[in-house]
């Protein structure tokens, strides 16, 4: 028998692709989501299967399950900057109120708990590439900063219930991650210069495009996620690509893989915009023997064709 694993956000971009894996390794998993920013065509295809189970619920109410639970998966939450501009208060509740009411389940289920928190804990960092033991630089009331400090609260009250209440916790920091699924109009770089190429419109690309990105395709990820829930590892854990490249390289990759004749189009940075990010994974390959696996050329390619069926190219 499979472990019993509860998914919040299980109808999101990462976490479907976490329902499916774990499914496919012979796990039971119950997705919750009130489809906020998931979508209900993530999980389509496991509607049915006799090991999965889907309910739509906002974490940020009152989570009851009847069912044994030996680990939960808190992936709930907006996650690109267009999602939490829009919804900041739904972002700031889902990060602490959300957080609050699933390890309160985990204690009560005596369940293994895995935080997703993000690199954006590290702000616009001042230490290069980041490692879990730098604090970050966050602005806390600048415009980013409902997520940033969602997360960093998330990871707080996550080590308080390990160290106060003795759930087993864990904490994964998520670096820049893509893949099938990702919402076409996201707002992020990938989707968003894939969408622009295909359809032969210029690439927005912020500032003068050389803020550096770490990209981690979602096979990847899910990888680096599982063998963190599978350990008995408490801090936290980064899991990205630390293949660093600037933003306008990433664009000029997807003209040339798309073979579109897109432009590169500047508009002005956003407020609070990192100008870095790489993770330092030192510990993920130490503790959990993972790194990543899938060129970023294999993954843009792959995401590309996704992106063409759903486009209609």
């Amino acid at each position: 028998m499979g472990k019993r694993i509860l998914i919040t956000g299980g109808a999101g971009f990462i976490g479907s692709h976490l329902c499916e894996h774990l499914i496919r390794r012979g796990d039971r998993v119950i997705a919750v989501d009130n489809l906020l920013t998931g979508s209900p065509d993530n999980i389509a295809h496991l509607m049915g299967h006799p090991n999965f189970a889907y309910m739509n619920l906002d974490v940020t109410g009152y989570v009851y399950v009847a069912d044994e639970i030996d680990a939960i998966l808190h992936f709930a939450s907006p996650a690109s900057p267009i999602d939490y501009m829009e919804l900041p208060i739904q972002t700031l509740k889902v990060g602490s109120l959300g957080t609050h009411k699933a390890l309160g389940l985990a204690k009560a289920k005596k369940a293994r708990f895995l935080l997703a928190s993000t690199s954006e804990v590290y702000g616009d960092p001042l230490v290069h590439p980041q490692n879990e033991t730098y604090w970050g630089n966050v602005n806390p009331i600048g415009p980013r900063g409902v997520y940033d400090e969602a997360k960093r609260f998330a990871e707080a009250i996550t080590m308080a219930y390990h160290r106060y209440h003795g759930v087993n916790t864990a904490i994964v920091r998520i670096f820049n991650t893509y893949g099938p699924r990702m919402r076409i109009r996201d707002g992020r770089a990938i989707p968003t210069f894939l969408a622009q190429a295909l359809k032969g419109e210029p690439l927005t690309l912020f500032g003068d495009g050389s803020q550096t990105r770490s990209f981690c395709y979602a096979s990847d990820l899910v990888d680096g996620i599982t063998r963190l829930l599978d350990s008995d590892i408490h801090d936290p854990v980064n899991i990205g690509n630390p293949v660093e490249m600037t933003v306008k390289q990433l664009g000029e990759e997807i003209i040339r893989i798309s073979g579109s004749k897109s432009r590169i189009e500047h508009r002005p940075l956003p407020v609070d915009d990192p100008k870095v990010r790489q993770p330092d994974i030192t510990r993920a390959r130490t503790l959990l023997g993972w790194e990543p696996k899938v060129t970023l050329e294999d993954g843009l390619r792959r995401t590309m064709n996704d992106f063409k069926a759903r486009l209609g190219i």
